[in-house]
C-alpha cells in the first residue's frame, strides 16, 4: 500500500515512510480504499486456507484483514522496502518481511493463491519485472489483484475549480505530480493494468475504477502529503512557503471538496493448464 518513490538525486523517498506524516497517510488511504480493496479480493474467492502475498503493505490493515479471512490454515506474508509501520504487528496473524518487489525474487511461502498490491507499481522503476514476478509467484488458478492510481486520467485535487482556493490546490497538485514524474512515476499507469495482466499470461482479466470526489479522509491525506513534500515543492520552485501555509489553512477550514486520482483495480487468474 505504500506509494513511496526514490529520489534519484539523493536516494531518498519522496514520501518517506520514516516521516511522522506517513502514518497519517496510511490511515487515510486505508479509510478511503480498504473497503474497495476488500470487495475485489472477496470477489476472486478469498477463503480459508489461502496463501497470500501482500506487496508493498505500508500499514497493517490489508494483511491483517487477509489473515482474518484465511484463518489458521492459511498464510499471509506482507512485504515492503520499509516495514516501519507493520513491524509491530508481526504477531497479528501474518509474517512481515523487508523486500523489494522490483529487484528481488518472490518471498518464501509460495506459490500463492492471491498476490495483491495497491499503489505500488506506479512508482517502481522496473514495473514490468515486478508485475511478472508477482504473476509467476501464483499457483495455477491463483489470482493477481493490482490497484494503482492514474493521476493523468483525473489530475485535479479539486475537480470543481470555482475559486482561488481551489486554483491554488490544483496548482500545488500539479507541482506534486511533477515531482513524481521526475522520479520515474508513470502517471498514466493505472489504465495499462488490464493489458499488462493479459500480456503476463493471465486469464479472466477485468478492471474497474474508483475515486471519491470529497471525503474527510481526502483532507487528512492532502495535509499529510503536502507536509511531507513541502520542502521539495519549495526547492523545485513549485510553490512558496506562504502558498503552502495558505493551502494547508484552506484544507483545515474544510471548504475544499478534495478528490483523489482514480484508483484502477485490475485482476487476473493464472491459467490451470
Amino acid at each position: 500500500m505504500t506509494d513511496d518513490t526514490r529520489d534519484s538525486a539523493g536516494g531518498q523517498y519522496l514520501l518517506d515512510n520514516r516521516q511522522s506524516e506517513a502514518g497519517e497517510r496510511f490511515a487515510a488511504l486505508s479509510e478511503l480504499f480498504d473497503p474497495w480493496t476488500f470487495r475485489h479480493v472477496e470477489t476472486v474467492g478469498l477463503g480459508a486456507g489461502w496463501r497470500c502475498w501482500e506487496v508493498g503493505a505500508g500499514g497493517p490493515t490489508v494483511p491483517a484483514w487477509l489473515a482474518g479471512r484465511v484463518g489458521p490454515t492459511g498464510y499471509v506474508v506482507a512485504t515492503d522496502i520499509d516495514t516501519s509501520w507493520v513491524d509491530d504487528t508481526a504477531q497479528g496473524g501474518f509474517t512481515v518481511l523487508r523486500h523489494d518487489v522490483g529487484a528481488e525474487a518472490p518471498p518464501a511461502g509460495g506459490p500463492f493463491d492471491l498476490v495483491h498490491a495497491r499503489l505500488v507499481l506506479v512508482h517502481v522503476a522496473d514495473r514490468l519485472k515486478a508485475l511478472r514476478s508477482m504473476a509467476e509467484a501464483l499457483r495455477p488458478g491463483g489470482w493477481l489483484v493490482l490497484e494503482d492510481a492514474d493521476p493523468a486520467l483525473q489530475p485535479l485535487i479539486c475537480p470543481d475549480e470555482y475559486g482561488p482556493e481551489q486554483e491554488l490546490a490544483n496548482r500545488l497538485r500539479r507541482g506534486f505530480r511533477e515531482l513524481l514524474r521526475q522520479r520515474g512515476a508513470d502517471l498514466a499507469y493505472g489504465r495499462k493494468l488490464p493489458r499488462l495482466l493479459r500480456e503476463a499470461g493471465l486469464a479472466d482479466v477485468g478492471a474497474d475504477a474508483y475515486f471519491p470526489i470529497t471525503s474527510p479522509a481526502c483532507a487528512v491525506l492532502e495535509k499529510a502529503t503536502v507536509q511531507q513534500v513541502r520542502d521539495k515543492l519549495v526547492t523545485a520552485g513549485q510553490a512558496t512557503e506562504e502558498e503552502i501555509d495558505r493551502h494547508l489553512a484552506n484544507v483545515a477550514a474544510g471548504g475544499l471538496d478534495l478528490a483523489t486520482a482514480p484508483l484502477i483495480s485490475a485482476w487476473g487468474r493464472r491459467p490451470t493448464a
